[in-house]
């Protein structure tokens, strides 16, 4: 017998009820406006979305880029082929959408003034133009999703890693400067 944890989509659908839940028992329904609960809404979208994307970088980093070398050549193409394309796939939308929903949160509330933020959100746009227009295009050399000789493979993996390890350091900044947003 199958249970609801197997399917991803399932589990998924079953954490956002719970989420609900906990909002209505915490009854935070009565307190927000119709204003309030957009505002509220969208950020929690995009901390959704950026804690995905965030786990993910960190995946690359500090898992699979450190075992890659460590995997017989034999086994390697079910990282290549299998993993690695989906991983990209969901670290490139979560990107996106950690983008579009923190500028909503920041035009929604305002919110230019705050200075640790307004870095923080620098640090994260520079940080998903290389996943979008550094990362990905050379990605695709590396796992041979688009043509590319041998030697460009080997430049474009390289490419691909040092850019990512560029993401890992300005997470950092970028993660102090969303949580030093609400310090007093």
């Amino acid at each position: 017998m199958k249970t609801p944890w197997e399917n991803l989509h399932v589990a998924l659908g079953i954490g956002l009820v719970l989420a609900l839940i906990v909002f209505l028992i915490a009854g935070h329904y009565d307190s927000l406006g119709f204003s309030q609960f957009w505002s509220f809404l969208f950020r929690w979208l995009h901390i959704f979305f950026g804690v995905l994307w965030i786990g993910l970088l960190y995946y690359f980093n500090f898992v699979q880029i450190p075992s890659m070398p460590k995997i017989p050549d034999e086994q390697k193409p079910a990282i290549s082929k299998v993993i690695a394309p989906v991983a990209l796939f969901f670290f490139r939308w979560a990107a996106a959408g950690t983008v579009l929903f923190g500028l909503i949160v920041m035009v929604y509330n305002r919110s230019w003034e705050n200075t640790p933020l307004a870095i923080g959100m620098l640090l994260g746009l520079i940080m998903a133009y290389n996943v979008w227009f550094i990362i990905w295009p050379n990605q695709q050399k590396a796992l041979g999703l688009v043509e590319a000789d041998a030697d460009s493979k080997k430049k474009a993996a390289r490419m691909a890693m040092l850019t990512s390890r560029f993401n890992t350091m300005l997470s950092i900044p970028m993660l102090y400067g969303m949580a030093a947003a609400h310090m007093p």
